[in-house]
């Protein structure tokens, strides 16, 4: 089987992670990009990505590269690619492009240079020409476009990989599935402990950890992926790599709360529909009450940022935050994310770890406080002791 450049996209902060995970998949030659990671691989590695991977948004598979020194020249090169190879006359297709350069200020003349050029090719050889769909298309086409720097690529994903296909409902602002499942491996928790998620809101970081423990691969879920529709798509190949045993016994108690009646129905509904009800633990509670039932363990959670919220608000909320970790869960490591610093601030504890991540568009500072009895500076020391 030929092998090939493949190109898996993430979130900025999440890149090495999704290097660890290509290179668990036994890939070639990795390369860590800005918000990507690179690599070498044949078609069944390509599958197993996309059914695989948990912080990977998409996988492109790279068809083209050329220098663009004119707007005319994307056009061009676009139309001396065979399509015909990739594209079907029976077929819809859609072009997504990604533009830095001085040539193109509106992305989306990139993306219709690049639509025309097929089509022209298609009805100048053939003398009819595929339909454009840019809703809901069989084939989707990447254009990443830097400076004079052009790839084509096909988008072997469809629809972006966060889109599990778990969620039956959302809350008012629900953290992206990949952000989770990278918030998760950036700890190095896979399930030896227990788990908690004391701010769980509609449920997906709760989904995500019980995914991890059990091993269960997060393209179960989907319906479908981009290469399906490809011409050299192979059936058997990929039922192969679905029909793979992958889960394993969970060996750690996984449980969420929220204050919020209406957000835990969401949660259940979430976690029902990803056949994961016997899996995670569900309560409506206050964060101020809540008690751990074992001595140790993880907390991980995205409490409300503030944008919806008074100063004076967001900082007593932080603060309860940081007084319920000190009393009640010493032993246990908590990660707390979230874009308000002063809020950040307000809990009072001295952060082991900072990594900087984004919600959407907003630039956030996850952090690990390690929660020990008594104060940190004795904790170091008895550290020292025992070691």
């Amino acid at each position: 089987m030929s092998k090939f450049k493949i190109v898996a996209k993430t979130f900025a902060g999440l890149e090495n992670v999704l290097a660890d995970e290509i290179r668990a998949l036994g890939a070639e030659s990795i390369s860590v990009e800005r918000r990507a990671v690179t690599f070498i691989g044949d078609q069944a590695l390509m599958y197993r990505a996309n059914y695989l991977l948990r912080t990977a948004l998409k996988i492109l598979r790279p068809i083209a590269e050329f220098e663009v020194v004119s707007r005319e020249d994307l056009y061009n090169h676009t139309k001396k690619i065979q399509w015909n190879k990739y594209l079907a006359i029976g077929k819809s297709f859609a072009v997504d492009s990604t533009v830095q350069s001085e040539m193109f200020l509106n992305t989306m003349y990139a993306s219709l240079k690049v639509k025309d050029a097929i089509v022209d090719q298609f009805r100048e050889s053939m003398g009819k020409r595929p339909s454009v769909n840019p809703e809901n298309p069989d084939i989707r086409i990447n254009v990443y476009l830097m400076g004079s720097h052009c790839i084509l690529s096909l988008d072997s994903s469809g629809e972006s990989l966060h889109k599990r296909g778990y969620r039956a409902g959302q809350g008012d602002a629900p953290l992206n599935e990949v952000l989770a499942a990278g918030m998760i491996l950036l700890t190095g928790w896979h399930g030896e402990k227990d788990f908690i998620d004391p701010m769980c809101g509609s449920g997906t970081l709760l989904i995500e950890a019980a995914m991890i423990a059990k091993g269960i691969p997060p393209g179960m879920y989907r319906k479908s992926f981009g290469f399906e529709q490809w011409p050299d798509f192979n059936e058997t190949l990929f039922d192969e790599i679905c029909n793979g045993d992958y889960e394993k016994e969970i060996n750690c108690k996984i449980s969420g709360s929220d204050i919020s009646i209406k957000d835990i129905a969401i949660a259940r509904a979430n976690i029902k529909s990803a056949s994961l009800s016997k899996v995670i633990e569900l309560h409506t509670e206050d964060f101020a009450n809540l008690v751990p039932t074992s001595p140790n363990g993880i907390i991980i959670t995205n409490p409300p940022y503030g944008e919806r919220m008074k100063p004076q608000s967001i900082s007593e909320l932080y603060a309860l935050i940081g007084d319920t970790l000190k009393k009640r869960f010493a032993g246990f490591n908590a990660w707390v994310i979230s874009s308000s610093l002063d809020g950040l601030k307000s809990i009072g504890l001295k952060p082991s770890r900072k990594i900087d991540l984004f919600n959407g568009a907003l630039a956030c500072s996850y952090r690990c406080y390690e929660l020990f009895q008594g104060s940190h500076k004795q904790a170091v020391i008895i550290k020292k002791r025992l070691s």
